[in-house]
């Protein structure tokens, strides 16, 4: 998340030195957000994403490397990455590893054999299967079932057991799949919202993982050589139950399960998902090449101007910056787009191929090379859409997602898996939030565009997942679909009439009012195509870490705290608006809120400039909590705010000092107002949320459960996520660690009759 506030506008031309940078966001979705979050420590406001890391070979390349480079893959992060740099010397000592590797390969096969038959030993089955639908709402699945609209699910509950499945506080993905993934509390794995703040000057930064350049440089005129290694740490704590299988030589396929970016280093395969960045070091920032003029700012995206040039229009892609040179000015690719005089038809050309774009109809994916210099090079791939030729010419192109063939990035474990899927599946999307959400929102694509994006993503995690269940005849799949989540937050307002978002967005209810029931259809068609794996000796769990509900109105906490005495803002202008909350004085703040979970205390000795006694903080958390709880929106004649909870009543561990001190429950049709998510004051408690993000979660825990399917009974009659992992465990034999909270649910192994 960037500290500055900049409009993004309509560039003159595509000779443009450098794209912009740090926007003026409104909520914790916006991708440019993030990525100010990565460059803080590594860039100023004026450069773009660095390419700031370099391999150990770089002291080498900068001694002969000069001389006979060799082609290289240059490695691009949110903020720091990593320079891979050839040479004849590393050439020849990849070499060497791969011949040793092959002539070793008959024993490691062996020796894995005889390992993996002890790993199954005490197993009371041979396999476990783990199918994550984001966000699957217990009304809707129990609605449909009973329509005959879900029959595999409905199946699948008369063989075995259905359960509504306790959620996490607070009810969102990063800190409900962590939970699933390590089967303790957020207080000891360390996930608490998307966002954390830092103690030492309350800026806002990424929670789940951090990532720096290495320190120092090399300067050789114009060029700059990093060297030393970048550090690429996952924040998220504590042990996955998939590394204890893989310690017991269990093996483990992980796809796509949330806050698995950077992968952790098991004996198993895994696919980063959540939090994976794009090229450009941002959670999903979309390009917009058009004719249209007049000044605009996006929230996750940015607009470029093309320049006619006869029958045709140039323009430039910008990726990311250029550190290998002093001015980190970004990388670029030429293009000129000629429409061909039908609508929606025309040409792109591109420097190593050319596209023929038609209408309502996406690219597949295409890849893109920047070139940095010096031999070094660092691809992505993106797809393109043209969205209008008349009267004026609009192309849209994703995010530049990470090249699977050639991550800039670690996104699998092992390094090599995900260039493995693409070579035998193709190219996929490597983004955690690959949807895009916010080009929805800001109206650069329409409703069928995305559902289009949405659903082809869903059949590229299709063939991983489905591929995956063909090889696998013992262990753990575990693989998490986010189209059910991505959709629902795009479409929820087309179950409802009167919600803001119709108004707002001129969307009538006709065309879109069967959105959602087809998407729980497409997930039940998934659960059926699985269940096809699925023997005696296999237990499969269906699972969602939330349900879903409406989101009507925005509830801002801290203009509320500062009418409850416990906040002040900066008496100068423009303090209110200001986001990352530079606009609250400290010297007389004793709560604020940032992100989608709480409120924090400014308590001495834990916060910069804290002024509330630690002696005192119990205290005033059960008073906030007391007096927020049962909160009414007057305009509405509605409850706000269920219940909310001093922090010591949902969490325990070495990790409470990074926890929201209030955990705030709202009630069904509100969440937190998109200004308080970034740290804004505001001027109104509630608000009208008129975005086409009209459905969420974040809402108070009890109110809203995921699912749980299983193909056989089991005996608990709560269970809650933080189960999942000790009862998978168990099903292998292993007993649950004393780091866990959650608890086996004592699945039924005997065979059927």
């Amino acid at each position: 998340m960037g500290v500055g506030s900049i409009t993004h506008f309509c560039r003159p031309g595509p000779n443009t030195a450098a794209p912009p940078v740090l926007g003026n966001w409104s909520e914790i979705w916006r991708p440019k957000f993030w990525r100010g979050l990565y460059n803080r420590r590594v860039m100023t406001a004026a450069s773009r994403i660095k390419l700031l890391g370099i391999a150990r070979g770089a002291l080498l390349f900068a001694a002969i490397g000069l001389a006979m480079a060799q082609p290289a893959v240059g490695y691009v992060g949110p903020g720091a990455g990593f320079a891979f740099v050839g040479s004849f010397l590393s050439l020849a000592l990849a070499f060497i590893v791969g011949l040793a590797s092959l002539l070793i390969w008959p024993f490691r096969v062996l020796w894995r054999t005889l390992r993996g038959a002890q790993g199954y030993k005490k197993a009371k089955v041979k396999k476990v299967i783990f199918l994550g639908l984001d966000g699957l709402e217990p009304t809707l699945t129990e609605a449909y079932m009973a329509e005959g609209k879900m029959p595999h699910l409905a199946k699948l509950k008369d063989q075995g057991q259905y359960s509504k499945l306790r959620t996490t506080y607070p009810p969102l993905s990063p800190v409900a799949w962590s939970t699933f993934a390590t089967g303790s509390n957020p207080g000891k794995h360390n996930m608490f919202d998307f966002l954390n703040r830092s103690l030492k000057n309350y800026i806002p930064e990424l929670a789940s993982s951090r990532v720096e350049a290495p320190k120092k440089s090399i300067k050789l005129g114009k060029w700059r050589i990093p060297i030393g290694k970048p550090i690429v740490e996952l924040r998220r704590k504590s042990k996955t139950f998939w590394s204890i299988l893989g310690e017991g030589h269990v093996a483990s396929t992980i796809l796509r399960v949330p806050i698995t970016f950077p992968p952790e280093k098991f004996d198993g395969k895994l696919l980063s998902a959540m939090c994976t960045p794009d090229l450009l070091g941002t959670q999903g920032s979309f390009q917009e090449f058009t004719t249209k003029g007049g000044e605009i700012e996006f929230e996750a995206g940015y607009r470029y101007r093309l320049v006619k040039n006869g029958d045709s229009y140039n323009g430039e892609i910008m990726g990311p910056g250029n550190s290998m040179k002093e001015d980190g000015a970004a990388l670029t690719i030429p293009f000129v787009l000629t429409p061909n005089g039908r609508p929606g038809h025309a040409k792109l050309k591109l420097p190593d191929e050319t596209l023929e774009l038609q209408p309502a109809k996406t690219t597949d994916w295409v890849r893109l090379k920047f070139k940095a210099g010096l031999g070094v090079s660092v691809t992505g791939i993106a797809q393109f859409r043209i969205i209008e030729t008349v009267p004026e010419v609009s192309l849209y192109m994703t995010p530049i997602c990470i090249d699977p063939e050639a991550p800039a990035l670690p996104i699998s474990h092992p390094t090599y898996y995900a260039t493995y899927l693409a070579k035998l599946l193709g190219d996929f999307s490597t983004l955690g939030l690959a949807e895009d959400t916010w080009a929805l929102n800001e109206r650069v694509i329409d409703e069928d565009t995305f559902l289009e994006q949405a659903y082809s993503i869903c059949d590229e995690r299709e063939k991983m997942f489905f591929s995956t269940l063909d090889k696998s005849k013992k262990g753990l799949v575990t693989c998490v679909f986010d189209t059910s989540d991505r959709v629902q937050h795009m479409f929820f307002r087309f179950l409802d009439k009167d919600h803001p978002a119709h108004k707002a967005n001129g969307n009538g209810l006709v065309k879109y009012a069967d959105s959602i029931e087809k998407l729980y259809k497409r997930m039940d068609d998934i659960v059926g195509r699985t269940m096809k794996y699925v023997d005696d000796d296999t237990i499969l769990f269906v699972l969602s870490d939330h349900g879903f509900k409406n989101f009507h109105r925005g509830i801002n906490l801290n203009t509320w705290l500062e009418q409850e005495g416990y906040l002040a803002a900066k008496d100068e202008p423009g303090a209110r608006e200001a986001a990352y909350l530079r606009g609250i004085d400290w010297s007389r703040t004793k709560a604020y809120s940032f992100g989608l979970t709480g409120i924090y205390l400014n308590v001495k000795g834990r916060e910069a400039e804290g002024i509330v006694d630690p002696k005192d903080a119990p205290a005033l958390m059960q008073e906030i909590a007391d007096k927020l709880t049962g909160l009414r929106d007057t305009e509405r004649d509605a409850l706000a705010v269920s219940k909310a909870y001093p922090k010591n009543v949902c969490y325990s561990g070495p990790y409470m000092r990074a926890a929201p001190d209030v955990v705030v429950g709202y009630n069904i049709g509100y969440r937190c107002g998109w200004d308080v998510a970034v740290g804004k004051v505001g001027t109104r408690i509630f608000e009208d949320n008129d975005k086409a993000w009209s459905g969420d979660h974040c809402v108070d825990p009890p109110l809203i459960p995921g699912v749980l399917f299983s193909n056989r009974p089991f005996e608990a009659t709560d269970p809650g996520i933080e189960d999942m992992g000790p009862t998978c465990l168990s099903l292998f034999g292993f007993k649950t660690p004393a780091h866990m909270d959650g608890r086996d649910i004592r699945v039924t192994t005997a065979k059927p009759a």
